[in-house]
Parts: C-alpha cells; structure tokens; sequence
C-alpha cells in the first residue's frame, strides 16, 4: 500500500479516536442523566459488614429511607392519628383475627409478585426473633394471595401499629428461614426452644446476594465510602405519585456529613446538628424544620453498681443536673426540658395523664442543695478538694459513655460531665462510635451512658414505656435471651403503687381498645417512673432539620403544616412526603433534559465509530506487518 493510503488510514483513525471520545460520553450522559434527584443523608456501613439481611445488626436499611426500599403494609398521618391503606388496601379485626386485604398488581424488584406469604414470612421470622408482638399475636396465616391474617390473644392498638407499618420482606429471599420457622412453630416450639434459638443464631450469619422491595427505589450497586445510590423502579405500583426517579445518600454521621449540607449538596439531614453549625445554615439560607420527635437524650445508670442502684443517688443526680442549661447548650432551640419527669414526651402528657397524676410528679428541677442534702443524709462528705467521698472515705467518681458521632447526645454528655464534677462528683466522659455503643450498653459494659428515651416516632404511651423500662433494660438479643442492659429490677415496692411488675404494666397499657382503661395504666406506670427514675430523661428533641429549597427540591410545606406533627423517624414527614408527592417536587434545573429534534441515534453512532476505529487499526497492523 503506498504512502498516500497509509496517510489517509491513518487519518481516518485519528478522526475516530476523537469523535469517539466526544460522542461517548454524550450518550452516556443521554441514558443516565440523574434527574430528578433527591439527596438525603443517612450513616451506613460498606459491605462486607453492612449486608442485606434486613431484620439483624449492620444492615443496610438506610434508617428512614428502609421504606422506600421495602414498604410497610400502611403510612401514618400523626396530625389526625389515621393509617393511609399503602400495600394493604384495607384492614378489620373479625373475632379473634386481625385481617388484612393487600393490594393486587405490586411486584418486588426482581419482577416477583407481592402476595400475603411475603406478610407471613416477615412476621416468622419475627417470631424466630421473639418480637414484642406476640405478647398480642399467637399466629399468622396466608388465606390467600391477597388476604392474611393475624390471631390475637390480647386486643390492642399496638399490634395493629407493629403489623401495618413494617416493612414487608420478600418471601422468595428468606423462604429458606420461613419455612423452617414455620414448621418448628407447628411443632409448637417457641422462641426459647432450643432447636429455635439455633436457627435464630444461624439466621443472624444469613447474608442475602440481593436487596429487593417493592418500593420506589432500588438498589443500584453503587455505594461507596462517601455516597450510595438508588433508582427508580419502573414497575412501581404507584408510580404517578413519584416525583423523583433518582434518591441519592450521603454517607456519616453528623460531622461527615455537615460540610456537604454547608456545600447544599443535601436537600434534607435529619443529624443533630449543633447551634453553631444551624447558625452556619440559616445564613446561608438553608431553612431549618423542627418537628417533634417525641424522645430525646437520658442518663442511665448501671444498677449493679453502688450506690447507682439506689434511688436516692439517682434522685440526687436529677437535682445535680441543670437541665434546662443541658437542653440548650446541646440544641438550642431543638430542646425542651422536660417539666414532668413522666417517661412521657410533651406532647403526650396532656391527653393521657390526670391532672392529679401531673399534680404529683416530681419535676426535679435544678437543686444542687437538695442533692447534697440526700447525699449527706447517707453518709456521704465533701473534700477540701470539692469531691464528694464515700461514707469510707474514696472520692466518688464515674465514667459517663456516650456516642461520639452524635452531636447533640455528645454535647449533652460533656456537659452533664462538667455540671456533676463541678458539684463534686467526678466524672470521666468517654465517647464511643455509635455503631458500638448500644451494645455496650446492652451488654452492660459501662457505668454511667446516654442512650434515648421515649418511644419516639409511636403514638400510644406503650412505646415510651417499653424505652423507659424495657429496652435498654431487657433488651432480646435475637433468640429470646436477656442482656444485661441497665439491670433495673422489674419487680418493685412503691410509694405511689405498693408492689408493682413494671413489665407487666407496660404491656397491659397498651392492652383493648378502651382508651379510658388504658389510661388508668398510663398514668400508674408515669407515677413509677418519677418515683424510681431507671433513667434521668435529660429534654426531648425536637428536629432541627435543614430543608434546602431552589436547589434540586422545592415545596416544603410552612411550619404550621399538619404534616409536621410526624417525627423525622420512623413516620418520618419526608419519606411521607416522597412516596405520597405531598408538597415535595423537583425544581426546574432539576428534570431532565428534554429530547432534542429528531435526528440520528447518537449511541448508534457511536457504535459505528468504534466498529470503524477497531477495523481501521486492525488495517494498519496487517500494512505494518506487510
């Protein structure tokens, strides 16, 4: 071949290079433009150690946006305490059942159909895990595809709030365990059989190669130290009501993720962010939501410690502690103390406690003379170093564990660190990464902590109650066996009750539909706490929740909003707002771009372009060889 044609093959091949290395990239962007797009924030952990066995530790649920993954049975509006129908279109008790219809037409991701043995097989492994519900609840069948069925043995609101707000699992990922879980249950074994606690052990190892729902968004892959991502699944059953076809989360706690939402990189955080850093937001415009969360921070005690067993310590510990200064130090305008010491949120203590009952409680409120007057009163001395000493003479000195990344809990730690010593009890603060810290708690592992109390985002008082006395307390660890937790005694002789068996109050409030009965319990279990204060509840938070508006999101609803009496967990306003469409909607620069004129197929030109490019240069190796 003589120089001219080699010139001009060469030539072609030069013109290829380059016009491939234009034009692919425009076509990838053309099948891939992530718009609309969301952006939250939640802490997550990297597979291997985050998986996708939703029901055990370290999974990768995402928090609030689990349900937009793997849906629940039904939404909750908290403004007029209703249930939406969602993949149950509608639901009775009939005698001794609670039965619920499911909705027709949905599939998981994989394209499999939703029916009522995914509900089944939720709620054994469940079973398997000992969940609450089946103080209410003995059995759970299919009677057909779209209808199952739950028997009760004790009538109550919360086994309806347990069944229609769980996220649904599919069958077709745990059928393995279900199966299993089923047969031993015919065989009637329980939870604490030893041929259950097995399989529960085994089922904690089981780490499923997919993670699929029947929610709006799917699994895509892509996750990373900083950032995951999910898209859009086209065969959502309510796809219209979606506005968004792309979720994406960044990765941290509090201080990861702050310079993102400073860069308004994130349209909503759920963090508990300091004053300092909400100050740095609202100037730079980012509006700041604070919704009710119905819980907050408190200081527990390890009861098999001395003198922390005993009430009048932790009754002295309650005046120590300035509360109010606590609350706004650690969240500004985002806490509120707490004027009765009931175990009860704010927002409950009207509804369902007697005005005698709040008449009688206790608000401990900050009395450094009274506290030194209990501890006195027990042989207890103050050094000339300003250290209070044992009755034997050793100062007396705690460590107070808390979880690092949290910044409003870590900010409440040191400073209950700093009031205490500096009334002459000594105290070493010791932070601990949120991922490890419950379960030291729960193991026992530590002698002053912060964990929360307060059912937080659930309606009726049993859900506070349950935090307060039970879950940091006798917490199931997977198989129907106790930890340690706080070892606060469940069985106690009262002032305000005579001999009481907390946990047994603490399922019977919850127990029928009467509410005027459900009350009386109420209000005997909120007299126990104030008495015996298994924890000293610190303020409850409310959300300071920054909420980017022009950027990619617009339409956050004003303050006064209904929507907004749902805490930013659990029934969380956003995730209500993204599946329902309320409010929420992309801005312009946020859609995609809209298709051009009709002309040729840009991604089938460039699959000539490489065809050409591999048949050019494989020319020029058989010229070069010649």
């Amino acid at each position: 071949m003589n120089h001219k044609i080699k010139s001009l093959v060469l030539s072609l091949a030069i013109i290829a290079i380059f016009a491939a290395s234009f034009v692919l990239p425009v076509a990838v962007f053309a099948q891939e433009e992530r718009k609309p797009l969301f952006v939250g924030a939640w802490p997550y952990l990297l597979p291997p150690q985050g998986h996708f066995n939703t029901f055990v530790t370290n999974a990768l649920t995402f928090g609030i946006y689990h349900q937009m993954i793997q849906e629940p049975l039904a939404l909750y509006f908290w403004a007029n305490l209703s249930y939406i129908p969602w993949l149950a279109t509608d639901w009775k008790v009939e005698g001794d059942y609670f039965v619920v219809h499911l909705r027709d037409g949905v599939t998981f991701h994989d394209g499999t159909p939703f029916t009522a043995k995914d509900v089944a097989c939720t709620w054994q492994i469940h079973y398997m895990l000992n969940h609450p519900i089946y103080q209410y609840i003995d059995k759970v069948e299919v009677v057909d595809d779209h209808t199952v069925r739950f028997h009760i043995i004790k009538a109550s609101p919360v086994l309806i709030r347990y069944i229609l707000r769980e996220p649904v699992r599919p069958y077709s990922t745990y059928k393995e365990y279900c199966d299993k879980v089923a047969q031993l249950w015919a065989q009637g074994k329980g939870p604490a059989s030893d041929e259950m606690k097995q399989l529960a052990a085994e089922f904690r190892n089981f780490r499923p190669d997919k993670y699929i729902g029947t929610g709006p968004f799917m699994w895509t892959g892509e996750i990373t130290e900083a950032e995951v991502w999910f898209k859009f699944y086209e065969n959502y059953w309510n796809k219209d009501r979606v506005k968004f076809r792309w979720l994406k989360l960044i990765n941290g706690e509090t201080p990861q993720v702050t310079p993102h939402v400073l860069a308004k990189e994130v349209d909503y955080a759920t963090h508990g962010f300091p004053p300092a850093t909400e100050k740095q937001f609202i100037e730079l415009g980012i509006r700041i939501i604070r919704p009710p969360i119905y819980s907050g921070p408190c200081l527990y005690f390890n009861m098999k410690i001395w003198p922390l067993n005993e009430v009048w310590f932790r009754r002295a510990i309650a005046y120590a502690i300035n509360k109010t200064e606590n609350a706004w130090v650690s969240l500004g305008l985002s806490a509120k103390k707490l004027p009765l010491m009931s175990g009860l949120p704010l927002e409950f203590e009207e509804p369902w406690l007697y005005p005698e009952t709040r008449a009688k409680l206790n608000p401990y409120n900050y009395d450094p003379q009274k506290a030194a007057q209990i501890l006195e009163e027990h042989g207890f001395t103050k050094g000339p170093d300003g250290f209070w000493r044992y009755p034997n003479g050793t100062v007396v000195h705690f460590e107070l564990s808390f979880p690092a990344e949290y910044a409003d809990w870590s900010a409440a730690a040191q400073n209950v660190a700093e009031q205490l010593t500096a009334f002459g009890i000594k105290i070493t603060p010791r932070a601990v990464t949120f991922t490890q810290h419950p379960q030291e708690v729960l193991d026992g592992n530590f002698q002053l902590a912060i964990r929360h109390w307060g059912g937080g985002a659930n309606p009726h008082p049993y859900f506070s109650f349950y935090a307060d006395f039970i879950y940091w307390n006798q917490k199931a660890a997977g198989i129907g066996e106790g930890r340690p937790g706080i070892s606060f005694p469940l069985e106690q002789d009262t002032e305000c009750c005579g001999h009481v068996n907390i946990k047994e109050l603490v399922f019977a409030c919850a127990e029928g539909f009467d509410v005027e009965k459900q009350k009386e319990i109420v209000n005997k279990l909120a007299l126990i706490y104030n008495e015996l204060l298994p924890g000293v509840p610190l303020w409850e938070r409310y959300g300071n929740n920054p909420s980017l508006d022009g950027v990619r999101v617009t339409g956050w609803p004003p303050d006064d909003d209904p929507i907004y009496k749902n805490p930013p967990y659990g029934d969380a306003f956003v995730v209500f707002m993204l599946l329902t469409g309320y409010g929420l909607k992309p801005t312009p620069q946020n859609m995609p771009t809209p298709p051009g004129p009709a002309g040729p197929d840009i991604t089938m030109i460039a699959v000539i372009l490489i065809i050409a490019l591999v048949v050019i240069a494989v020319g020029i190796y058989y010229m070069k060889k010649k």
